[in-house]
């Protein structure tokens, strides 16, 4: 499998599971949302807004080089990353509207990206003002580790509220695999 054709699955990946996770929450009452986790982030709400908080400081690097037909442009109708602890919103039903919008960026940043693309190196500066230099397939797959990893963390406090969140395997939210 192709690196950029393993991108375009995982792009599918995380819109899809965003899209499982976020209707899992929206059924649930903001007190319980609200509610202190005793883990990484300090309430589901938190969650959510890392995620995007990631998502467009990661995708922000890739558009200032644009990378695979990606703009600042495309950015701007989204809040501006600051710090990890961002908090863009307070209510579920609006980080799930721009959680859509910037899922689907993400689709479209994959499936423009080619393997030249991939190749290309980008230097950015972290939010600890450390100036770093990294490959855009590193920055690429950071993107969905991210996700990954705090989803991973989300399940876990779902799962303390008794909620079924459903399946999270690959082949199966992601059955067309990566040679649609």
């Amino acid at each position: 499998m192709s690196l950029v054709n393993n991108f375009r699955m995982m792009s599918l990946y995380n819109q899809r599971m965003n899209v499982q996770l976020m209707e899992s929450c929206l059924k649930l009452p903001n007190n319980i949302l609200e509610k202190e986790t005793h883990s990484f982030f300090p309430n589901i709400i938190s969650y959510w807004n890392h995620l995007l908080f990631g998502d467009l400081i990661l995708v922000g690097r890739l558009a200032l080089n644009e990378i695979a037909s990606l703009s600042p442009h495309d950015l701007s109708a989204f809040p501006t990353p600051q710090s990890p602890q961002d908090s863009y919103f307070s209510t579920l039903l609006d980080i799930a509207v721009i959680r859509a919008q910037l899922d689907k960026l993400i689709i479209q940043y994959c499936a423009n990206l080619t393997d030249a693309d991939c190749d290309k190196f980008i230097t950015y500066t972290t939010t600890e003002g450390t100036s770093i230099t990294r490959v855009v397939a590193d920055v690429t797959q950071h993107i969905f580790n991210h996700q990954a990893h705090h989803r991973g963390q989300l399940t876990c406090v779902l799962s303390q509220f008794g909620v079924d969140y459903g399946c999270m395997d690959l082949p199966v939210i992601v059955a067309e695999g990566s040679r649609k």
